[in-house]
């Protein structure tokens, strides 16, 4: 009997090790490799979505990137999916009331995820508190459907090139249109050619030193000029920054503006002149008559034209203001003799 308790004893004690172990390790298995951890270390937050793209329960639940927990549950709710998320307790003081829930993916074609956007704002959120939900991007069929959209346009401009249709159609099948650009192409060719071999003025210019020299001594004046514009210099620069001349230039733009002014007021001969007709008129019939005066003149019209023209005429008269002058002369030195004779005349 003895024995039979002792071994009995033994073989309980063994069993409950046995137990003990396997409990440790699962233990163990879960501290290690299990993201969640054990239940009292994580809190539980809802959310909810109109799609969720294929999301099953046992999904990763990522934080910035990486993982801090899985998703607890993925039921239907009304016209929408409510999803429960199970996270780490640690996370908690990122995932606050400004923080966002949306549908992501390990890879283009990998399991959907949950990826929660950190906060450093707002309230955190507590176990069984919402969080908001951000629509999905574009599912995987949504980018085949653009996919296949962008193939069928492809195809149609291929198919548009090979029919000749476009400018690049033309440059594909039209013989002239290849001719015409290959001669633009070895023009190219040929203009690159000669201003290697320094001819011409962009040749000479990448060639020649000394062209270059006059190029870079003609920028350094201009950057001289420009600087001593700047510096208020000379009869520009003066102009720019002088006040007193740009307070001259106002003052001389005002009395412009005044003289405009009484022009278009008509309170003056010179604005009369502008906006009466009639006036302009009379003075238009005046330097008609003085044009016809002029032209009289010259082709010797008249007593005036002809002393203008007629030197016969310019000689008698040149003589007989001489003979008056003589006249003139004579009286002056013996009055008595030309009185006498005007009386006796008499």
């Amino acid at each position: 009997m003895p024995r039979t308790r002792s071994l009995a004893w033994s073989e309980l004690k063994i069993g409950v090790m046995a137990v003990a172990a396997l409990a440790l390790t699962a233990i163990l298995v879960i501290a290690v490799g299990g993201a969640s951890g054990f239940a009292w270390e994580r809190y539980e937050l809802k959310t909810n979505f109109a799609n969720v793209q294929g999301l099953k329960s046992g999904a990763i639940v990522r934080v910035a990137g990486v993982e801090v927990g899985k998703v607890a549950k993925v039921e239907l709710a009304g016209s929408g999916v409510d999803v429960t998320l199970s996270i780490k307790k640690d996370n908690q003081s990122r995932v606050t009331t400004e923080s966002f829930a949306s549908i992501g993916a390990m890879s283009l074609l990998g399991e959907p995820l949950i990826d929660v956007s950190p906060s450093s704002t707002g309230t955190p959120l507590k176990d069984g508190d919402v969080i908001k939900a951000r629509p999905p991007a574009a599912q995987i069929s949504d980018v085949a459907a653009t996919a296949n959209e962008g193939i069928v346009q492809a195809t149609a401009l291929l198919k548009d090139i090979r029919e000749g249709k476009g400018s690049l159609g033309k440059l594909f099948t039209d013989d002239a249109l290849y001719r015409e650009v290959n001669a633009f192409v070895a023009s190219a060719n040929g203009v690159v050619a000669s201003v290697n071999r320094g001819q011409g003025t962009l040749g000479k210019l990448t060639k020649d030193s000394k062209a270059y020299d006059e190029l870079q001594l003609a920028l350094t004046n201009l950057r001289e000029v420009t600087r001593k514009i700047n510096a208020g210099e000379g009869s520009l620069g003066q102009l720019l920054k002088d006040d007193k001349l740009a307070k001259s230039l106002t003052a001389t733009s005002g009395n412009f503006e005044q003289i405009s002014g009484r022009l278009m007021r008509n309170d003056n001969t010179a604005g009369k002149l502008l906006t009466e007709k009639e006036l302009y008129d009379r003075l238009n019939s005046t330097v008609a008559r003085v044009d016809d005066l002029t032209k009289n003149l010259n082709s010797g019209q008249g007593t005036a034209g002809q002393l203008l023209h007629n030197k016969e005429m310019y000689d008698n008269m040149n003589s007989a203001a001489k003979e008056l002058k003589e006249l003139i002369a004579a009286i002056k030195l013996d009055p008595k003799k030309y009185l006498n004779v005007r009386v006796s005349i008499f």
